[in-house]
């Protein structure tokens, strides 16, 4: 939980600093810098066995393909979302993840989704229509952006579940790095402009850092918790865009924005306590099981024991 919420931390920090870039750079180029960085990761993920060309050679290419597109596509919304719009309300759109994934598990994995989970999407959802308040507020094209990053990413966390039987950690985490790397790269060759100044230089390498360190801290987590109390603290994420929104920005919220971060916040608990109930129903029918198995294996056992005792002597 301590390694969750330092990643979390670790994404807002890095969103704050590009949002401090805006004026500064390219948005294109901004996000490039995550992919650079990205690779200060790769000596903590590589075995000894395992070769840095794994990179670029995943057992299943398909799948490969479309996280680096689904990443770059996330990187590159998100980094023009927080650079247009305050950051509560680019977080509030980028918290439609869940209801984009739980829609794509239907739609493409033909998962089975409950009630319960579905009225966690939807005051989620509520949530966002609180913050944004469309046909009062004007939309413009931050809100757009926002919209596309949480898609992108529900769709690569979709990629990484049809990608489950991919054994090397190099492949599936080299196609976070190469769509960024190539994707923006690209699209940043017509404005890319060199950083004017060391504060540019020092924001790039902030953003570029903590959102590599983040990604490290969220695997080193998720090995040692399950996913369900690992992603509970995502919600501290909006607390660090609220607070440096507020200490950096000068941006306060106001009371509807307020309201709608507490419905999100309510339908992240929601989901997390449902989770967490299917969890604990699991585990209680593997102990059960296994309460069984070991009485009948002993059962079986006193059975052969008497089998032996009363059977005739040669």
């Amino acid at each position: 939980m301590a390694l969750a919420f330092g990643a979390y931390a670790s994404f807002a920090i890095s969103d704050a600093f590009s949002k401090l870039l805006a004026g500064m750079l390219d948005p294109f180029e901004v996000a490039f810098s995550g992919g650079i960085f990205g690779f200060l990761l790769l000596p903590f993920l590589r075995k000894p066995h395992e070769s840095y060309l794994d990179i670029f050679r995943p057992q299943q290419r398909a799948m490969w393909l479309l996280r680096a597109f689904c990443v770059f596509l996330a990187t590159a919304a998100s980094v023009e979302a927080f650079m247009l719009l305050p950051m509560p309300e680019a977080l509030s759109l980028m918290f439609l993840m869940p209801l984009f994934v739980t829609i794509l598990s239907v739609v493409l994995l033909k998962e089975k989704v409950t009630a319960w989970a579905w009225l966690a999407v939807v005051l989620g959802f509520v949530g966002v229509l609180i913050v944004l308040r469309p046909g009062v507020r004007a939309l413009h094209l931050g809100h757009l952006c926002a919209l596309v990053a949480a898609f992108a990413n529900a769709g690569s966390v979709i990629a990484y579940r049809l990608a489950s039987k991919e054994t090397v950690r190099l492949s599936l985490f080299g196609s976070s790095l190469i769509g960024p790397l190539v994707g923006n790269g690209v699209l940043m060759g017509l404005h890319a402009t060199w950083p004017p100044t060391m504060v540019s230089w020092v924001y790039l390498f902030g953003y570029g850092f903590l959102a590599a360190f983040g990604q490290l801290l969220m695997m080193l987590a998720t090995a040692r918790a399950p996913a369900n109390r690992v992603a509970l603290p995502q919600y501290s994420q909006m607390v660090w865009g609220v607070v440096l929104s507020y200490v950096v920005f000068h941006q306060p919220l106001d009371g509807w924005t307020f309201v709608g971060i507490m419905v999100l916040t309510f339908s992240g608990m929601l989901n997390w306590v449902r989770q967490r109930i299917r969890y604990e129903r699991m585990a209680m029918k593997e102990r059960l099981e296994r309460q069984k198995a070991k009485k009948a294996a002993k059962q079986a056992a006193k059975l052969a024991k008497k089998a032996a005792v009363s059977a005739p002597k040669p």
